[in-house]
C-alpha cells in the first residue's frame, strides 16, 4: 500500500494546539523532538524519570514550554493518572533503557522499562478515543544476528534477538503488534532505527560520543570489539523528522496501523571506519594510531556483529530518505559538544553506577 505523499506534517496548521505526548522527553531524541513540535505550536506534554536541568531540554531552553511529568514509564498507576489528564492526539513512545552494557549486568531494569513500559503505556492509551497515532520507538538490534549477506534488516525479518537489550525491544513490539490487531485497533506504528546520534546524546558509552569526548581529552576511548564489526548511524534532526512525518501520516491514514518502518542509511560502517572519520576532523591521528592498537585482540561479547538498514519501504511510502552524511552530521554534533561543555563540566551529567 502507499500512501499520498505530502510535507503537510511540517505544517504548523496540522500541529498547532495538537496534545503531544512524549515519552522519555528528557532523553536525548525525546529533547530534540520536543524542539521541532514547540516551533511547530504543538502543546508538548513530556514525561520521564528524570528532571536532571543538564540535558537538552534546558540547555536548549526549551523545557519552560512543556507539561513536564516526572513519571517512571513502569509504574503503571502514574502513567494512567497521567493520560486521564489530557486529551491526548498524539503518543510517540521514547522511554527506554537504552544502554547495552546496562541491559547486559541489569536485565531486570530493562525489561521493567522496555517491556512493561510499552504494555503500561498502550494499555492506558487504548481506551482514549481521542488518540489518533502512537508510535513506538524499537530498534535496529529487535531482529538478532543475520548473516552479513542478508543485511541490509528488511521488515519482514523474523525478530530473533537473544542479548537482553535487544530481547527487550523485540518483545516491546510484538506486545505493541497485538494492540494494533483488530481485537484492540489502537493506531499503533513500531519504527527501528539505525544508531542514532547528534546534538544531546549524553549516553558516553556510545561509540560517537566516546570517541569525541576521547579527541577532547575528556576520556579514555572505550574499545568494544576488534573494530570491524560494521554499524550504520542516522543523524538525530533525520529522525525527529521521520517521527513527524509518520506520526502525521498514521494519524491521516489509520490503515497505516500495525505497519513497521526501518531506516538507516543503507551503509554499514565498521568501528574502525568511525573512529577515523572523528580522529580526521579533529587532525588527532595519533589518537587514532593508539585507538587502532587497542582493537587487536579485542572480542565482542553479548552483542550483534553487524547491522545495518535499509529505508526502501520509507521511500516508497512516503519518499522519505535521510538528508544528513555521516561527515556533516559528525561536524554539527562535535560543535554542539564544545558548546554544551562550556556550560557543564564533563562529570556532572556521568550517571554514576548504584
Amino acid at each position: 500500500m502507499q500512501t499520498t505523499i505530502s510535507k503537510k506534517y511540517l505544517s504548523k496548521k496540522f500541529w498547532n494546539n495538537k496534545n503531544v505526548l512524549i515519552t522519555g522527553i528528557n532523553g536525548f531524541i525525546g529533547g530534540n523532538l520536543a524542539k521541532k513540535l514547540i516551533n511547530l505550536n504543538a502543546n508538548v506534554i513530556g514525561i520521564s524519570n528524570s528532571q536532571r536541568k543538564n540535558k537538552f531540554l534546558f540547555f536548549e531552553d526549551i523545557a519552560k514550554y512543556i507539561k513536564f511529568h516526572k513519571i517512571d514509564i513502569s509504574e503503571y498507576r502514574k502513567i494512567k493518572e497521567l493520560t486521564n489528564l489530557y486529551k491526548i492526539d498524539i503518543c510517540i513512545h521514547l522511554a527506554a533503557q537504552v544502554d547495552v552494557n546496562i541491559a547486559k549486568e541489569n536485565p531486570h531494569l530493562t525489561f521493567e522499562s522496555n517491556i512493561k513500559g510499552t504494555y503500561n503505556l498502550l494499555e492506558n492509551l487504548r481506551n482514549h478515543k481521542s488518540i489518533k497515532s502512537i508510535i513506538i520507538a524499537s530498534s535496529d538490534k529487535a531482529y538478532g544476528e543475520y548473516e552479513f549477506k542478508d543485511l541490509p534488516y528488511k521488515e519482514h525479518y523474523d525478530l530473533r534477538p537473544l542479548y537482553p537489550y535487544d530481547v527487550s525491544k523485540a518483545a516491546a513490539d510484538m506486545i505493541a503488534k497485538s494492540y494494533a490487531t483488530d481485537l484492540f485497533k489502537l493506531p499503533v506504528m513500531i519504527t527501528r532505527f539505525a544508531n542514532i546520534y547528534g546534538p544531546g546524546q549524553l549516553n558516553f558509552t556510545a561509540l560517537i560520543p566516546d570517541c569525541i569526548l576521547a579527541n577532547m581529552g575528556l576520556r579514555q576511548f572505550i574499545p568494544r570489539g576488534n573494530g570491524a564489526n560494521k554499524r550504520d548511524f542516522l543523524y538525530v534532526d533525520d529522525v525527529c523528522d521521520l517521527y513527524l512525518c509518520l506520526s502525521y501520516n498514521l494519524y491521516k491514514n489509520k490503515d497505516l496501523r500495525g505497519e513497521i518502518f526501518n531506516a538507516g542509511t543503507g551503509h554499514g560502517y565498521t568501528v574502525n571506519d568511525i573512529v577515523k572519520k572523528i580522529c580526521m576532523i579533529y587532525g588527532n591521528d595519533n589518537l587514532y594510531q593508539k585507538i587502532s592498537k587497542r582493537f587487536i585482540n579485542k572480542s565482542l561479547t553479548g552483542e550483534i556483529e553487524h547491522q545495518f538498514m535499509t529505508y526502501k519501504k520509507l521511500k516508497k511510502y512516503f519518499k522519505w530518505e535521510p538528508k544528513y552524511k555521516l561527515e556533516k552530521g559528525l561536524n554539527i554534533t562535535i560543535n554542539w559538544y564544545l558548546k554544551f561543555l562550556k556550560k557543564y563540566k564533563y562529570e556532572s551529567f556521568i550517571e554514576k553506577k548504584k
